[in-house]
């Protein structure tokens, strides 16, 4: 009686890895399946999701640094067409992150206090891949990298970061190559420290909204770097309502206040006038797809 209830394996599937390369092979799951290792003790059942949680965040954040990394390249050398298709890229990774705040979110206070205590002064406060996100979108503040100089090699990464432009820095220098008047304090100033809002550029953004087919790569790239900086923002409170959920009002493990610190990152922003210049509604209506070449 044949069983209908199971698939076959067909012959053609490569079942000897004795002198190839496997999935678990050139994953080097070996060694990434390894990295999870609780110090509760006696181990307390939660904590892997704890652990696997923030792996697999700094994972995402990896990825969303090597895509911005290749998009500033990208404008930095006028080519804005694949930086669209990276920004669209980064978007959908923003939701991933959003999203498995989800599952973090089934820890109680009562089984997150059971291992808490092993962190230590651990803290996201210290992802350095975090920060160097932040430097990249221009959120640049140097006091925030003195916690990395214990490590040299991450110290020096994050403080190239910082005196660097950021992907705004330089849409905007891309702009001015391309004949908008850009103030020319945008164009050269100390990339260490974050961009200041300039009613010039908000005069300039809404003249490309209200003619989005003349500008239509600008436009385009106006709206990618509206969509960042809107996940950017629903991922921080997302975060803040997580901890406030699990920790209630405690202090953070590195020291901070926890959620009131954790709310002053809500004030921040990357892009502050394309948003400004939302205020003034555009004078025609909404392109619905690119114009004819």
């Amino acid at each position: 009686m044949t069983d209908h209830n199971q698939r076959p394996v067909e012959p053609s599937i490569v079942t000897d890895f004795s002198d190839r390369l496997s999935y678990a092979g050139y994953l080097s799951l070996d060694g990434l399946l390894a990295q999870q290792r609780p110090l509760s003790h006696p181990q307390h059942h939660d904590e892997m999701l704890f652990i696997i949680q923030h792996q697999v965040a700094e994972l995402w954040i990896k990825l969303i640094l090597h895509e911005l990394t290749a998009a500033i390249e990208h404008v930095r050398n006028d080519r804005l067409p694949p930086t669209l298709k990276i920004l669209s890229r980064v978007k959908l990774i923003q939701m991933q992150l959003f999203d498995q705040w989800a599952v973090l979110e089934t820890l109680t206070p009562s089984e997150y206090m059971e291992f808490r205590g092993v962190l230590g002064n651990a803290s996201g406060f210290q992802s350095f891949q975090y920060r160097k996100l932040e430097f990249l979108l221009g959120n640049k503040n140097a006091d925030t990298i003195q916690v990395f100089a214990h490590d040299r090699a991450v110290h020096d990464d994050l403080l190239r970061a910082l005196h660097a432009p950021s992907l705004y820095d330089e849409f905007l220098r891309y702009l001015a190559r391309r004949g908008y008047n850009i103030p020319v304090t945008c164009l050269e100033r100390d990339w260490s420290t974050p961009h200041i809002r300039n009613e010039a550029l908000v005069d300039i953004f809404r003249e490309i909204y209200r003619h989005a087919k003349q500008h239509w790569e600008a436009y385009e790239m106006c709206e990618k770097l509206v969509d960042m900086e809107e996940y950017f923002q629903l991922w921080r409170f997302r975060h803040l309502k997580t901890v406030e959920r699990i920790i209630g009002f405690r202090r953070g493990t590195g020291g901070s206040s926890g959620v009131g610190f954790l709310r002053q990152a809500l004030e921040l922003t990357f892009f502050p006038e394309l948003l400004a210049s939302r205020t003034e509604a555009p004078k025609d209506s909404s392109p619905t797809e690119a114009p004819q070449q």
